[in-house]
Formats: C-alpha cells, sequence, structure tokens
C-alpha cells in the first residue's frame, strides 16, 4: 500500500470506528426498518446501536479493498452493507485529497444491498 493510502485506511477507520468528529454516518430508513423489530423510537435506537456495533466489529476481507471503505455483513438474516464517501468540508463535492482530513469529510452510508 502506498502511504496515501494507508493513511485515508486509518482515517476510515477512524470514521468507521466513530473516532471522527467531523464524519457524519446515515442509515438508510429501509435498512432502520428492516432491522427495528418492534414499533417506537426505543426499537429504532436499539436496532442503531446494534448495526453501529456490528459495522464497528467488521472484520475487512481482502475483496473490500486496500482503503476500508466499504464492506457488507450479515445482521438478523440481513445483509447490510457500508460504504464511506469522501467529500470536500462543504459536502458539495467529492474531496480533492481523501488522505488530507483538513479539506475532508466522510459520510459513512448503512444500507441494505438494493439502497445503492
Amino acid at each position: 500500500m502506498t502511504d496515501q493510502t494507508t493513511r485515508i485506511a486509518e482515517l476510515n477507520d477512524l470514521c468507521r470506528l466513530g473516532l471522527d468528529r467531523t464524519a457524519r454516518t446515515v442509515i438508510t430508513a429501509t435498512c432502520l426498518a428492516a432491522l427495528t423489530d418492534a414499533e417506537g423510537r426505543e426499537a429504532e435506537v436499539l436496532a442503531q446501536a446494534e448495526v453501529l456495533g456490528a459495522v464497528r466489529r467488521y472484520a475487512f476481507a481482502p475483496q473490500d479493498g486496500p482503503e476500508r471503505a466499504r464492506g457488507e455483513l450479515i445482521l438478523r438474516g440481513r445483509t447490510v452493507r457500508f460504504t464511506i464517501n469522501y467529500y470536500d468540508r462543504a459536502l458539495e463535492w467529492g474531496s480533492e485529497n481523501p488522505a488530507d482530513p483538513s479539506v475532508t469529510t466522510r459520510v459513512m452510508t448503512i444500507m441494505l444491498p438494493g439502497d445503492d
């Protein structure tokens, strides 16, 4: 891996682990609904916590790529995907340098395969 790829992977790990204060995490409505086993806000919060925990524990495979920007796992019998995209600080355009956290905002999207 190049130094830049290694740095991007490290920054992506911080995002995935919830340790990047500038990053955003989005769980699609269909994913959240599929993982929520009861009605009400409490059930949604518990489903969010469960999916975030699973993503944080995710063990990367070589086919996931060297940047560790995407993965796929099974949770409650459902396939769940996550991907990390790199935007400029205003979230308007792609980042010119994903290895530089001062110009990049990471957005991790957690979704079902059909949400792609």
